[in-house]
């Protein structure tokens, strides 16, 4: 047994101390103990999700800028900073865990982990460290990819297989588009998504599956770039929709379920009443939420 007296005092030392005494040999923790990089992915992936519902529930303060966070503290519920805390530490938990496994293999441990990351920032960051022009944000940008290219990464390393594909998507046509790969305009774009959609339907013609599977992806990748070019992040819109549609659904659920009961099916036009319902509940602010949403 540990006493938590003799773990060092410090935040993310005793955090790192913690962890090497919950996955030690003689009185850590037998789940701990048996955990792999393999069986945390889902963990690591779940916890990741939850500190972004987090950020969602501060709210405008999310978008503030350093200039604008003195104010912060007055305008966002408590509540909800402490959950985001929370969150950033069950994130922070999962970098700790598998830079202790990682250590346990004798590969590195979480100070490397910290170390390499402050390196990488300081030498990708010249104009705050060894005093080059600052320039603008996007002066900033492409020092960061010239930078990336002169270590030997291409354009799109770094956007992760595994990230959503919506926003996989939009990330790799944002870092195409960098090297100027890219439409000069919104009308390129959109001639784009007319040329994909006449070749999905030609693909449904022809009844070939893999051809169509192949044309839709094509179709969701060209409105993902149009998304881009109007500053949209794709992926927070469309999760905004799928809230608001969840949001109206139960209403309508809610309405067929008081007429007919669950064992009846209401009509197509019912259910197209009560959607339309819902709608004007929405707009005037009596629809309850069905998940949490950003603020506008």
């Amino acid at each position: 047994m540990t006493d938590p007296a003799a773990l060092p005092s410090e935040g993310f030392a005793r955090l790192v101390a913690v962890m090497a005494c919950l996955r030690g040999p003689d009185g850590g923790c037998p789940w701990d103990r048996t955990q792999t990089l393999e069986s945390l992915r889902a963990f690591l992936i779940e916890e990741s999700h939850e500190l972004l519902d987090a950020i969602d529930a501060l709210g405008g303060a999310a978008r503030l800028l350093p200039a604008d966070l003195p104010q912060a503290p007055a305008e966002v519920p408590t509540a909800a900073v402490a959950q985001f805390r929370e969150e950033l530490g069950d994130v922070l938990l999962q970098v700790v865990f598998e830079s202790r496994i990682a250590e346990e293999a004798g590969w590195f441990g979480a100070a490397d982990v910290a170390r390499g990351i402050a390196d990488k920032m300081i030498r990708r960051h010249p104009h705050v460290f060894a005093g080059a022009a600052t320039g603008s944000p996007q002066d900033v940008v492409d020092r960061w990819e010239q930078q990336k290219r002169s270590e030997g990464k291409g354009a799109l390393d770094g956007v992760p297989r595994q990230m959503p594909a919506l926003l996989r998507a939009q990330r790799i046509a944002e870092k195409a588009a960098r090297i100027g790969f890219d439409w000069p305009d919104r009308a390129g774009v959109l001639a784009k998504i007319d040329e994909e959609t006449a070749e999905l339907h030609e693909a449904m013609a022809a009844g070939d599956p893999g051809r169509i599977a192949d044309e839709f992806g094509d179709v969701l990748f060209a409105w993902s770039n149009l998304a881009r070019h109007l500053g949209v992040d794709g992926e927070q819109a469309l999760r905004r929709t799928l809230d608001r549609f969840q949001s109206r659904f139960a209403h309508v659920e809610k309405q067929a379920d008081a007429a007919y009961g669950r064992a009846h099916r209401a009509s197509l036009a019912e259910l197209d009443g009560w959607w339309n319902e819902a709608k004007r509940l929405e707009r005037a602010g009596e629809l309850p939420d069905a998940a949490p949403t950003p603020t506008p």
